[in-house]
């Protein structure tokens, strides 16, 4: 799998397109080196040839050229020139090329080879009339330049395969260094959006330009560190130093009614502890939020069958759905397991049907599900009331903020802020959506196997 992802990666496609461009260009090098060395070799072959031509012409005006080619052709070793005089009628006077040899100016002529009757060699041969008329044509074999021009043809293919073959070793090793140290850095900045702040980016370790960066991210993630950490203090402290005198004021309006129980104190005392546990419970909401967005519950992660954890809750919400004349119906497959905190998972699906219940009027039938969807687990609370405009879904789920239709209805504002904390915890995606009437508050889990495992019977 890590060898798919280095192939799959930047830099491996970035150091195949280096090597195939040096590939390329090593390819042209060579094909130009081998053009040029060719011609080359061409060139002083005819010039040879050029050169003994004149000399033979040269021994014509002493009459002793047929000699002179006879001579130079029981030469021990020389083979390097072959020879044709053909006199004035086109017959053969001396030399050993073919008669159809003897044509003036340039040609190429195979001829049987001294050495080797069977074999034939490649001649290139210059023909020059002489003053008396008669033709002398010098050749040269020119089967050295074929086997240089063979062998330069290999070394380019090959020398190009094995500079694409090293290439992409090279960016295959280079490839999996860099994956191998971006997975670490990859790591750590998983865990930081885990909630784990303290985490810092490791060192990647390939130049200074990249060591600048891990040292940008680290002081970039110190800062941030700081100023969550303030506001989150500044959080809990308010909510602890309000609970307290709340505590203690509560505390009093028991103890003033305990000392005066007429009616009109009694209600008046009610009221006021009212909303004194409403201010609680929402310091209390503020205070669960803030631990569960600094990772509080991860620790407590197991296997869950979240089927029996949603039927149990709705069992739970079942009477007083029917006390207020709305339905609360069950559409939860067996055995879905997830692993996740069992009390905030509890929590989060009790936030949305309470939701549910509060914010819709008369009769409503509000739908309870848990299915697969793919590798995927949605879990899904749907009624058929009033719903949220498309422009309010992303915003209710911020932490205060409340609809005009809902600010009459009891309640702070923090139910589904709690809802998407617990969801993020999680790993899972909540979303709202339009239900055609009404509002589907749907809560996707990530496709792990962790989250899509199966049970055949877990207690609940």
């Amino acid at each position: 799998m890590r060898r798919l992802r280095v192939f799959r990666s930047g830099a491996f496609r970035l150091a195949l397109l280096f090597a195939l461009m040096f590939a390329l260009g090593a390819v042209g090098l060579v094909a130009t080196v081998k053009i040029a060395v060719t011609r080359y070799a061409r060139a002083t072959s005819e010039t040879a040839i050029l050169d003994e031509s004149a000399r033979l012409r040269g021994d014509a005006r002493s009459g002793g050229i047929a000699a002179a080619i006879a001579a130079r052709e029981r030469m021990a070793g020389t083979r390097r020139f072959v020879y044709l005089l053909a006199d004035p009628r086109g017959r053969m006077v001396a030399g050993s090329l073919p008669l159809r040899a003897a044509t003036p100016g340039w040609a190429n002529v195979e001829t049987p080879d001294p050495t080797d009757a069977d074999d034939k060699i490649k001649v290139r041969a210059f023909g020059a009339r002489l003053p008396d008329g008669s033709l002398l044509i010098v050749g040269r074999d020119v089967g050295d330049l074929d086997d240089l021009s063979e062998w330069l043809d290999q070394v380019t293919r090959w020398s190009g395969l094995g500079i694409v073959v090293l290439a992409l070793g090279g960016g295959t090793l280079i490839a999996s260094v860099f994956v191998r140290r971006l997975d670490r850095v990859n790591m750590a900045l998983q865990r930081i959006m885990a909630g784990k702040l303290d985490e810092r980016v490791p060192a990647i370790g390939m130049g200074d330009e990249y060591d600048r960066l891990t040292y940008n991210l680290n002081a970039m993630l110190d800062r941030i560190q700081t100023l969550m950490e303030g506001l989150r203090q500044v959080s809990t402290d308010i909510a602890h130093d309000l609970r307290t005198p709340l505590t203690r004021l509560r505390q009093q309006l028991e103890s003033t009614l305990a000392l005066d129980p007429s009616e009109a104190v009694e209600s008046a005392v009610d009221r006021a502890l009212a909303q004194v546990d409403e201010v609680l419970m929402t310091f209390d909401a503020l205070l669960r939020i803030g631990q569960i967005e600094a990772g509080a519950g991860r620790a407590r992660f197991e296997t869950l069958d979240l089927s029996a954890i949603m039927e149990r809750v709705r069992l739970a919400f079942e009477p007083a759905a029917n006390d207020a004349g709305k339905s609360l119906v069950a559409g939860i497959a067996a055995g879905i397991a997830v692993r996740g905190d069992r009390e905030l998972l509890t929590q989060m699906f009790a936030n949305l049907i309470e939701n549910a219940l509060t914010h819709t009027y008369g009769p409503t039938t509000i739908v309870v599900s848990l299915a697969r969807d793919g590798n995927a687990i949605i879990a899904a609370v749907a009624d058929d009331g009033p719903g949220i405009p498309a422009h309010e879904r992303d915003r209710v789920i911020r932490r205060f903020y409340r609809l005009d239709a809902s600010r009459s209805t009891a309640g702070s504002g923090l139910g589904l802020a709690l809802v998407a904390a617990i969801a993020e915890l999680h790993g899972a995606r909540l979303t709202l959506a339009a239900n055609d009437p009404g509002l589907r508050v749907e809560v996707r889990f990530a496709e792990t196997p962790l989250a899509v495992g199966c049970f055949g019977a877990i207690p609940g």
